[in-house]
Order: C-alpha cells, then sequence, then structure tokens
C-alpha cells in the first residue's frame, strides 16, 4: 500500500475539476490553513482545479486573506454553499459581481447535512429556516441574481411545515487534527474544538470520494490510544503536515493549553471594562440571566455579558456554551471565538446544534444590527455586503428566549454617562430601528407564532416583541422619549403602559451587586 503521507502539491493534485469540496473550520479555529494555501498556490500556478462547489458550515477567515480568503479567485470556485460569509470578503465578492452561484445557510442546517449525507439520506428535514431568508418562499438562502436553482423546499409533516435541505454528493473533505498515524487513524487533543470532522469524513467517503487530513505531526502505527481517535484511518486518503504557521490553534494563537482541557487559567483577576454603551447593554443583558441558565453568548456586543457576570462575582454560576462545541468555561474573542477558556466539555458541533435545535438552550444573546416594527433582525446582508447567518438562526429561532444586544444607531455613536444619567453627545449615522428589514435573519413572525420571549436591549432603550409589533418597556435616565428615540425610528414603537427608567445602578462607578433572577 502506497503511503498516505503526501506534499500539499500532491493532495491537492487529488481534488478533480468540479469536485464537491467541503472545508472544516471555525472562524481561525482547526482550519486547515496548509491546505487551503496550497490550492490557492496550485490554482495561480496551474489553473487547477477549476469550478470547484465549495461547501462550509462555519465561516473560516480573517476578514482579510487567510482561511477561505484563498479560494476568492475567479474560475477556483463555481458554485458556494456557506454558513456564514463575513471573514471570507474573497469569496463574497465573487458572489456580489454574480461570478458565482451563491448560497447561504444556517450553520447547524449544514453541519446536520454532513451527517445526513454519510447516512445516505436524502436531505435534512427541520423547522430550522422558516420565515426567514432561507425559507424558500422568501429568499431560500440564494444571495445574488445568478443563483437561480432552489435547494430548499417547504415540506408538511403531519400538518406541519418544515424545510427540506437537500443532500449532494461530497467528493472531498479537507480536514484538520493534531497527530495521526501512518494509516490515518487521527487525535484532536491539541484542538481547541473538534466540530464536524467526523461527519465530513464519512460523508466524503461515502459519496465516493477522498477525505485530506492536515495534521501537525505523523506518529508510528499503534502508538495513538483509540480512545481518542476522532478519525479512523479508514476514512484517510492523504495526509499532509501543516508548517507551525499554517497550523496554529486559532489565526491569532499558536497554542493556548486552556482551549482544550491541558491547564485551567486563572479567571478570577479579569479586569473591569471601562463604563461606555457597551458596558451598560452588557449590564442590562446581565440582568436577565437565571442561575445556571445554559446561555449562549454571540460574538461582538454580547462577549461583554460574561465579563460583566465576573465583575459582579457570577461568572462561577454561568453555564455558557459555544455553537462550535465547547460547554462551561468563558468564550474567547476575535479570531479566537469559538474556544472556550476551561471549558468543562467539547463535544462535536452537530450534536452542539442537536441540542440547541431542540430547544436545550434557556436563554441566547446575540447581536442587533437591524431591528424592523414586526421585530425582525437582520445580521446577514447589508447593502452590498454579505455577512451571512452562521448559526444565528439555529440559536435564536430554537432558544427558549432571546436577547438582542446593540446600540440604538451605529457608526460614530459618542455617549457620556455623568451622574447616572445618559447623555447623547453625538448621534450614530444610521438608524438600526427601520420600517424592513433588508433581510430576515431572525422571523419575529416566528418567534409569536412559538410564544418565544424576546428583548432588544440598546444602551438607551429596552423593548420587547408583541403580537401587536414592538414594545418600549425602559428608557434611560436623562434620554428624552421624542427627541432621543421616537426622532430616529424608522416606526413609531408601541409605549408601553409601564414604562419605566433603566435600572440606575447600571449607570453607576459601582458594582451593581447583581443577583441572578430566580
Amino acid at each position: 500500500m502506497s503511503s498516505k503521507i503526501k506534499t500539499p502539491k500532491e493532495a491537492i493534485a487529488m481534488i478533480k475539476d468540479k469536485d464537491t469540496v467541503a472545508f472544516g473550520g471555525f472562524i481561525g479555529n482547526g482550519h486547515p490553513e496548509e491546505i487551503s494555501r496550497a490550492l490557492e498556490d496550485n490554482f495561480i500556478e496551474t489553473r487547477k482545479p477549476e469550478g470547484l462547489t465549495l461547501v462550509y458550515a462555519a465561516g473560516q477567515g480573517d476578514g482579510k486573506t487567510k482561511g477561505l480568503n484563498h479560494l476568492g479567485h475567479e474560475g477556483l470556485v463555481s458554485k458556494i454553499i456557506g454558513g456564514h460569509w463575513g471573514l471570507a470578503p474573497k469569496l463574497a465578492k465573487l458572489a456580489l459581481e454574480n461570478k458565482i452561484e451563491a448560497y447561504n445557510l444556517p450553520q447547524g442546517v449544514i453541519s446536520h447535512l454532513y451527517r445526513d449525507i454519510a447516512a445516505g439520506k436524502p436531505g435534512t428535514i427541520t423547522h430550522v429556516g422558516l420565515k426567514t431568508f432561507v425559507d424558500p418562499r422568501i429568499d431560500g438562502g440564494k444571495l445574488n441574481d445568478f443563483t437561480v436553482k432552489d435547494i430548499v423546499k417547504v415540506i408538511e409533516i403531519d400538518n406541519k411545515e418544515y424545510l427540506f435541505y437537500k443532500a449532494f454528493p461530497i467528493n472531498v473533505a479537507i480536514i484538520r487534527a493534531t497527530y495521526a498515524d501512518e494509516s490515518g487513524n487521527a487525535t484532536m487533543e491539541k484542538e481547541a474544538v473538534t466540530l464536524d470532522g467526523l461527519s465530513m469524513a464519512q460523508a466524503a467517503k461515502n459519496s465516493g470520494g477522498i477525505v485530506i487530513l492536515q495534521v501537525e505531526k505523523v506518529v508510528a502505527n499503534g502508538s495513538l490510544d483509540p480512545r481518542k481517535v476522532k478519525i479512523p484511518g479508514i476514512l484517510v486518503d492523504a495526509i499532509v503536515i501543516g508548517k507551525p504557521e499554517n497550523h496554529m490553534q486559532t489565526f491569532i494563537e499558536q497554542y493556548n493549553p486552556s482551549y482544550n482541557g491541558e491547564i485551567r487559567m486563572t479567571v478570577n483577576n479579569i479586569e473591569s471594562s471601562e463604563l461606555d454603551e457597551r458596558k451598560i447593554i452588557s449590564r442590562r443583558a446581565a440582568m436577565e440571566l437565571t442561575a445556571n441558565a445554559i446561555t449562549n453568548l454571540g460574538i461582538g456586543m454580547p462577549e461583554g455579558i460574561s465579563i460583566v457576570a465576573n465583575e459582579e462575582g457570577l461568572g462561577h454560576e454561568m453555564k455558557l456554551t459555544l455553537e462550535s462545541g465547547p460547554i462551561g468555561g468563558i468564550p474567547a474573542g476575535g479570531l479566537s471565538f469559538g474556544a472556550a477558556i476551561n471549558p468543562e466539555s467539547i463535544i462535536d458541533q452537530s450534536n452542539q446544534f442537536d441540542f440547541y435545535d431542540g430547544g436545550g438552550l434557556d436563554v441566547a444573546f446575540l447581536g442587533l444590527a437591524q431591528c424592523d416594527e414586526n421585530g425582525n433582525i437582520n445580521v446577514s446582508k447589508f447593502g452590498p455586503k454579505i455577512a451571512g447567518c452562521g448559526g444565528f438562526i439555529n440559536i435564536t429561532q430554537n432558544s427558549k428566549k432571546v436577547v438582542f444586544c446593540g446600540t440604538f444607531t451605529a457608526g460614530g455613536l459618542d455617549v457620556e454617562i455623568k451622574n447616572g444619567r445618559l447623555n447623547i453627545l453625538q448621534e450614530g449615522k444610521s438608524n438600526k430601528f427601520i420600517k424592513t428589514v433588508e433581510q430576515i435573519t431572525f422571523s419575529g413572525e416566528y418567534a409569536i407564532d412559538v410564544a418565544q420571549p424576546v428583548l432588544y436591549i440598546t444602551e438607551r432603550a429596552v423593548f420587547k416583541l408583541s403580537d401587536k409589533g414592538i414594545v418600549l418597556i425602559e428608557i434611560a435616565p436623562g434620554i428624552d422619549l421624542e427627541k432621543d428615540i421616537i426622532a430616529h425610528m424608522g416606526f413609531k414603537p408601541i409605549i408601553s403602559e409601564n414604562l419605566t427608567f433603566m435600572d440606575e445602578r447600571i449607570f453607576g462607578e459601582k458594582k451593581m451587586e447583581l443577583k441572578f433572577i430566580s
């Protein structure tokens, strides 16, 4: 038997024109950078392979050149089915210029599709995506005019609507692990997350395809603990050894042992955050926490909630989870998002989405980019910019309670917190509360249908969703209702008969002495 150990160039030569290629990774975690870089270099040199269909669940990139940005060349890819696009602007540019077919599907759906493809099922049937932009009665996940074929359809089972996401063969799966033996059995002890590696490999193998594996080191047969092997060698066709700079644990950290449980990091001395609009929002959002509630914090603004909880001495009572698989600990930020400091356990991404889709989350805190009078939220598309939904739809549609967090306006907002009052020194250039969102990433109508509690928290106002629309329930002390709120909304909200001021402790320099709600 010929050796499975290949150079990057030899491995890339195994990919044929028009293959459907699935890439593993989550932002900067677990992406096989050695292979994606080699794929780009080979295409520039030889124009091969060409016309690939690219499939990926979680977005992978640094917003510039790394990750899936290596594939952003006209001719290299002809079609993309992806979960999040924001960190791969080179791919988004091809979609915006109508040079490729482009689809955006929920991250958890693609993760589950890998398993269903592996099992020979016709596709994935789920409620996830109903009444959002991936519903074929709206956009069907299509991102440009060049994309016309429907890959999602509405079906009915026992008088209840579901979405059916059609399966397709995967010719090549490109994944990453830590060590592999000469037969291809691979372990992931230094990876921050395990993601969909096994499901992807099984999907490719059962499609008659191949699996290319990037590892840090190859070891002798029989030297790996079989209980730690995450990718069996029977699934692996090629092994590529990554250079250290192309095999970083995340795109900004070579290796952080607190991400995979090798050490436990002390977190009691986390610095207090500055009292600004972000902290105001995080403090008000933290007031929605309950002890030991199973929680998801999105990237960006919601990351501050865990900082506030730790400041208040409540961090140890939070049960944080990430869609990438970690349970417990503290979510890492930036290009390390997806990893967790001191996790209690790390499960495969598809299993995490099983739990989320089934209603396992007690509360989720996500970003607020655009909101309309029906309570719909858009975080996925803004004019010429494609961000993508990622796991947002899975998480927000299925959590028992969802809280959206963001500033009231965007682009240059400047505030002052003085004597327990909030003053707007300079208003943001664009309004977030508009008549109609550009794209429905979260459906207010669906939330009403399933009786899901929804809050929208900003630095100056708190709203809740009702069957009659958005209801203003709290305003910040120092804020003028007409001048600072109504004047900057594209619609007039319902004003609660019990409109109150936000808790004055939110606007003070001292700790809030916060207690979890019962």
